[in-house]
């Protein structure tokens, strides 16, 4: 079985006008038509599309850095969860650990706003 991921990089190197010879080969090889399975296939990921940008509606707030003031951003850890101290210390010293996850938009912007104040680089994924 050929690398897919392979032959999507190569094709991304294609010209447009490379592409569409390629299209009109395929085409004469197979005996089939691309235009139809075209305009399905665009008309199908427009609403994929917005699909994808209304579904974030659940973040992960994810710890990059916990900075140079570990003690703070430990407490503000316990402060947004149930941890102990020392399961709090272990996710402020470990880069990309998931201090919440699946939570709303507000909460995720709310719990990164407080680590980002005791000084660790949050993100929201």
């Amino acid at each position: 079985m050929a690398n897919i991921e392979k032959l999507v990089e190569e094709l991304g190197k294609l010209s447009i006008i490379e592409a569409a010879e390629l299209v009109k080969k395929l085409e004469e090889a197979w005996g089939v038509s691309a235009a139809a399975p075209v305009a399905v296939a665009a008309s199908g990921a427009a609403p994929a599309a917005t699909e994808a940008v209304e579904e974030k509606t659940e973040f992960d707030v994810v710890i990059k850095e916990a900075g140079p003031k570990k003690i703070e951003v430990i407490k503000a850890i316990r402060q947004l969860t149930n941890l102990g101290l020392g399961e709090a210390k272990t996710m402020a010293e470990t880069a990309g650990g998931v201090v919440m996850a699946q939570v709303g938009k507000d909460a995720a912007n709310d719990a990164k706003k407080k680590l980002e104040e005791a000084g660790a680089t949050v993100v929201l994924q």
